[in-house]
């Protein structure tokens, strides 16, 4: 929690004082109101006006340059209800740590799904690949590794000297067999090892 500004507790206190001393001499004047024959009304009439003065400078020592901190009203009524505030506290916390952890999960999943995501971008369409590279480490990622990436002879052996096949031979693949490592690349020329 953040540090609170300095509040004058005991000003306030003193207010709270004078307001519960403005009210018991009310509760005085009324309960002996024209009980000597004299009409009290008059001191009845001052009582009230320094129970409003005196609520007054309550409301001024508690406005905001000495605002006191605010308390939920959910624990307002776990006391009020005669339970101990401390259990509140305990379930608050256990709360919060539920929802840190959930959270925590999102997060972890989503970062798994931006790595396999550019990955599977950087692999399917190479043109792009700065492209990912640059959203990757803005978003707290890695930049994706391509598989055959440095390697020689995967792009190379497939597609020729550009390291990309011919754009109809690629639909053809895509479109015959889907996406996927076991489906066969149709090459133009014949390769000079088909050992794999």
């Amino acid at each position: 929690m953040a540090p609170l500004g300095q509040v004058d507790h005991e000003n306030i206190e003193r207010k709270l004082k004078d307001v519960v001393q403005e009210l018991y001499q009310i509760m005085v004047q009324v309960s002996t109101y024209d009980a000597m024959g004299r009409s009290s009304r008059d001191v009845l009439t001052n009582e009230i006006k320094n129970l409003s003065q005196a609520l007054q400078a309550l409301h001024t020592a508690a406005s905001p340059p000495n605002q006191l901190p605010s308390v939920p009203p959910e624990l307002l009524e776990y006391v009020e209800n005669g339970r101990n505030p401390d259990i509140y506290t305990r379930e608050f916390v256990e709360t919060v740590r539920r929802g840190n952890q959930l959270l925590k999960g999102k997060l972890h999943a989503f970062g798994s799904l931006r790595d396999v995501l550019a990955a599977e971008m950087a692999a399917a369409m190479p043109e792009l690949r700065q492209d990912v590279d640059r959203v990757c480490e803005a978003t707290g990622g890695k930049p994706p590794v391509v598989e055959g990436e440095g390697g020689g002879g995967g792009a190379e052996a497939a597609g020729g000297a550009s390291g990309v096949a011919p754009p109809r031979a690629q639909d053809a693949a895509a479109a015959a067999t889907g996406p996927g490592p076991s489906a066969p690349t149709p090459t133009p020329t014949p390769a000079p090892s088909s050992g794999a």
